[in-house]
C-alpha cells in the first residue's frame, strides 16, 4: 500500500472512531436522563445513597400517616410530600422497582377511599403524589385522582379569583402552588400556573416582611423555620415552571430573591438554619434546612440566583444535614407539627422528633435537586 492510501485510511479510521466516541458520549448522557454530575459529597453521603435510605424508611412504615379532623379525613400532607419526593427521585434514577412499589402503596388510597371531604388546603395537596406517580408510571387512575384534587381546590373561589382555601398561613405557599404546578406538569395546561402565581403573589404582598422573611401568619409575628421552608420550596417550585411573560413572574422572582438573600444572612456557620431563623438561641432544625437547601439549589441551577454566591450555601447545608441522618434513614431534630403561636417560647419549646415525615420529605427533595440538571 502506498503512503497516500495509508494516510487516507488512517484519516478515515480516525474520523470513524471520533464519530463513534461522540455518539457513545451522547447516548450515555441521554441514558442518565437529567442527572447532574457536580460532586461535593462523599460516597457514603451522596444524594442517591441518602435518598435511597429515606425511601427504604418510607417503605418500612406499613401504615400510611393519616390526618383525621372534623371536616375531612385523608392521607397526611407529610406522607404525600414524602411519597412525592420518593417518586421524583426514583424517576430521576430510572428505578422502576421503587415506582412500582410506590404505586402499590398509594393505590389503596383510591381503592379504600381514604380521602374523604377534601376541601381544605392540607387535604388537597395530596394530589402532588398521584400526579407524580402518573408522570412516572403513566397510570391514568393517578392522573384523574390528582386533577380532581387540583381542580377541587378552585371549586369555590373568592371575589378576587383566589381559591377559598386561602387562609394566609405561610405553609399554604407550598400546599397550593405545588399542587397547581404538578397539575400543569401533568397536563401542560397553563391555567394551573396562573392559579398558583395569583395566589403566591397575594401571599408575598401580605406576609413577606422588609427583611425578606415571612411571619408564620398575620397574627403570628415569628420567623418560624419550617413555615419559611414551605414558602421557599413553593416559590422555587413555581419559578421552575412559570414563564417569564406571566404578569406575576417578576414580582414573584423579586420576592424569592429577597428571601434567598435573607437566608444567606441567617445560615449558621455549620450550614444549618434555626427553628426561629433570626434567633441565635434557637436550636438547629433539619426540615427547614432541607427546604432552604432545596430552594437555593433549584434557584442556582435554574439561573435565578448567582452561582458563586449561593452554591456554598446549599453545599454546606447538605454536608450538615447528613450528620443528622441515622443508619436507619431517619433524620433527627425535626420540629413537630406547629400551628400559629402568640409567643416566642411556643416556638422555641416545640418538640424535636426523629423520623418525622415533615423532615424525611424535604431530604428527598433536596437530594433530587442536587442530582437533577433542570
Amino acid at each position: 500500500m502506498n503512503t497516500k492510501k495509508l494516510v487516507s485510511y488512517v484519516k478515515i479510521l480516525f474520523l470513524y472512531l471520533l464519530i463513534v466516541s461522540l455518539s457513545l458520549g451522547f447516548f450515555s448522557c441521554k441514558k442518565s436522563d437529567e442527572i447532574e454530575t457536580e460532586i461535593f459529597w462523599t460516597e457514603d453521603n451522596s444524594p442517591e445513597v441518602i435518598g435511597r435510605m429515606v425511601i427504604d424508611d418510607l417503605f418500612s412504615r406499613e401504615d400510611l400517616m393519616m390526618y383525621v379532623a372534623d371536616f375531612w379525613t385523608g392521607v397526611h400532607y407529610a406522607e404525600a410530600c414524602t411519597g412525592f419526593g420518593a417518586a421524583r427521585l426514583a424517576g430521576l434514577l430510572n428505578d422502576s422497582n421503587v415506582i412500582d412499589r410506590l404505586s402499590d402503596r398509594y393505590t389503596r388510597v383510591i381503592e379504600d377511599s381514604l380521602v374523604k371531604g377534601a376541601a381544605h388546603v392540607d387535604a388537597n395537596v395530596y394530589g402532588i403524589l398521584p400526579l407524580e406517580l402518573y408522570m412516572q408510571g403513566g397510570e391514568e387512575k393517578f392522573l384523574q385522582q390528582g386533577l380532581k384534587l387540583a381542580d377541587g381546590q378552585w371549586k369555590d373561589t373568592l371575589t378576587d379569583g383566589l381559591t377559598s382555601q386561602v387562609r394566609y398561613w405561610i405553609d399554604d405557599v407550598w400546599m397550593i402552588a405545588s399542587l397547581q404546578v404538578q397539575a400543569y406538569r401533568a397536563t401542560g395546561n397553563e391555567i394551573y400556573l396562573e392559579r398558583a402565581a395569583r395566589v403566591v403573589n397575594s401571599y408575598l404582598k401580605k406576609l413577606q416582611q422588609p427583611n425578606g422573611l415571612f411571619y408564620h401568619g398575620e397574627d403570628a409575628p415569628f420567623f418560624w423555620g419550617r413555615g419559611n421552608g414551605w414558602v421557599a420550596a413553593g416559590l422555587s417550585e413555581l419559578l421552575s415552571e412559570l414563564p417569564e411573560n406571566n404578569e406575576y413572574y417578576q414580582l414573584i422572582l423579586e420576592g424569592y430573591r429577597k428571601m434567598m438573600n435573607a437566608l444567606l444572612e441567617y445560615q449558621s456557620k455549620d450550614g444549618m438554619w434555626r427553628q426561629l431563623i433570626d434567633n441565635e438561641q434557637a436550636w438547629a432544625e433539619t426540615s427547614s434546612t432541607a427546604m432552604f437547601g432545596y430552594a437555593i439549589t433549584v434557584g442556582v441551577k435554574k439561573g435565578l440566583l448567582p452561582e458563586d454566591k449561593f452554591t456554598p450555601a446549599y453545599q454546606k447545608a447538605w454536608k450538615a444535614l447528613v450528620e443528622y441522618i441515622g443508619e436507619d434513614g431517619k433524620i433527627t431534630d425535626v420540629c413537630a407539627g406547629t400551628g400559629k403561636g402568640d409567643n416566642i417560647n411556643y416556638y422555641l419549646d416545640r418538640p424535636r422528633i426523629t423520623g418525622d415525615l415533615h423532615g424525611q420529605a424535604p431530604i428527598l427533595w433536596f437530594a433530587y435537586s442536587l442530582l437533577a440538571s433542570y
